[in-house]
């Protein structure tokens, strides 16, 4: 994929992190931004060459305006791999394809005990519907609870309240949900909710989410994999099943490493 896009391209997919691309200008006046990740500039190449099924990997550099002084882990300029499966597919194959060679990957890297927790955007979406929330609000709402890995709940519920607008008692509602994590018998539970079980969205997510863990109980890595509603990934693009893989805590670190998305 191209080092550099039409800066329309990338805005708009990257939610309050779209502040972190590099913007450029050419000699003919045009604005470029510098890759974020892989995964936009993969879509886009597909789009142009009408290309329906593919399935792929892609290591290279991408590039944001962090600040790696202040913020653990993070850097202006780093490696990413991605690995990608497009195209029409019965529902959770391809999400247990992915979730199992990220589980053999670290394996094999042998970095550490680690966790991959999975949710779902529909989950989420169905969560913040049933406690009030409005659907102008979903996105920016997403965004907060994405924080709940680095910090306190009592911090993103003041953030929830005092910069996003929700009210106390719809914050209340959706920290009820987001510190929820565990497997299939959580997800079983949650579709015997009576609020969620009623929401479209919720509903199909969990259906999707439970045949997803029984894909990856037949692959037999469920003790590395943690359904996790706190886990919201702020980037506008994701709709679906959402994963993230960290290095569990060691003896004299207290924050967790997160070493895989998607």
């Amino acid at each position: 994929s191209p080092l550099a896009s039409p800066q329309e391209t990338l805005m708009g997919k990257y939610g309050e992190d779209a502040k972190l691309i590099y913007e450029l200008q050419d000699q003919g006046g045009e604005l470029l931004a510098l890759r974020y990740d892989l995964t936009v500039p993969f879509a886009r190449y597909l789009a142009m060459n009408k290309i329906a099924n593919m399935k792929r990997y892609h290591v290279a550099k991408v590039y944001r305006r962090d600040n790696p002084a202040t913020t653990r882990g993070r850097y202006r300029e780093f490696y990413q791999c991605d690995f990608d499966i497009a195209g029409q597919f019965d529902p959770m194959i391809p999400d247990a394809e992915c979730l199992k060679i990220v589980h053999e990957i670290l394996s094999d890297l042998q970095l550490g005990d680690f966790l991959i927790k999975v949710n779902d955007r529909r989950i989420l979406n169905g969560v913040f519907a049933v406690c009030g929330i409005p659907e102008s609000k979903f996105i920016t709402t997403c965004s907060t609870v994405d924080k709940l890995d680095k910090m306190p709940w009592e911090e993103v519920r003041s953030e929830m309240v005092g910069e996003k607008g929700l009210s106390p008692e719809a914050a209340d509602h959706i920290g009820e949900y987001v510190q929820l994590h565990g497997g299939l018998d959580l997800i079983e539970r949650l579709l015997q909710d009576p609020k969620l079980s009623q929401n479209k969205l919720a509903k199909e997510g969990l259906g999707d989410m439970k045949l997803l863990f029984e894909y990856l109980t037949l692959f037999g890595i469920t003790g590395k994999i943690s359904f996790d509603l706190s886990l919201a990934r702020g980037l506008d693009y994701y709709t679906g099943v959402i994963f993230e893989a960290v290095l569990l805590q060691q003896e004299n670190d207290h924050v967790e490493e997160s070493v895989s998305v998607g």
